[in-house]
């Protein structure tokens, strides 16, 4: 799996952050991470952090992760920005995120699970870094849960997806997100084709894998192209 490149370029979201962050320092505290969520239209904290990280790699704000609320702008960065402060970034790939993907023992998850983000989620990433130039038909899912820790798939990480039009578009060792209709279920794993059905495999040594026989059939819902990590919470 890749990481997402760092690009300089910033986007809306971005400078909403770091617009927050310079109202906040006024005040004499940082926000939370959960109150930059709710104060710039992020529903998941876990995309909250993928851009705090972003910006301090790229040296606009500074973390001290031994204190709570640790979290500073650097004023030098915001003035050397200038009019680029209200840039677009022509490189950056707005891609929803679509609701969350159980990586456990598969528990009852609805389709509609899928869509509790709203309309207005999404995460950026550089096209550029994409492995195939067709964009088309990708949308993120938040992780939930630890079976593909082996696969540096951790609880909280975001997982971009490609969808899939059959289940014959998966491979044997594809990472896939996978419905069982027979149990109402949705997962992440590894697929592999077996003799006479499906083997859904964890990529962790205490869990046991799934097997799905043919009669009761899945449903792959789409194949993971990228793994954004997450942040370990420091507020």
């Amino acid at each position: 799996m890749m990481m997402v490149r760092r690009s300089k370029g910033l986007s809306e979201r971005h400078m909403k952050i770091l617009a927050l962050l310079e109202e906040y320092a006024d005040k004499g505290y940082p926000p939370s991470i959960r109150e930059i969520g709710e104060k710039t239209g992020i529903s998941s904290t876990s995309v909250v952090n993928y851009y705090l990280e972003q910006l301090e790699k790229w040296g606009y704000i500074e973390r001290d992760r031994r204190i709570s609320r640790g979290l500073r702008v650097v004023p030098e960065m915001l003035a050397n920005l200038g009019l680029s402060f209200t840039q677009s970034v022509n490189d950056l790939l707005r891609i929803p995120v679509a609701g969350r993907i159980v990586a456990s023992e598969p528990v009852p998850v609805p389709a509609s699970d899928f869509n509790y983000y709203d309309a207005e989620s999404s995460i950026e990433i550089a096209r550029s870094l994409l492995p195939a130039r067709n964009t088309d038909g990708l949308y993120a899912l938040e992780v939930q849960g630890d079976s593909m820790i082996d696969a540096m798939v951790n609880d909280g990480d975001i997982v971009i997806m490609r969808r899939v039009t059959s289940n014959a578009e998966a491979k044997n060792g594809d990472m896939v997100a996978v419905w069982l209709p027979s149990r109402d279920e949705t997962t992440l794993k590894y697929f592999y084709k077996e003799a006479d059905g499906y083997r859904l495999q964890p990529a962790n040594p205490t869990m046991k894998p799934i097997y799905v026989n043919k009669t009761d059939g899945l449903e792959i819902r789409g194949k993971v192209v990228m793994v954004i990590r997450k942040v370990a919470k420091t507020m």
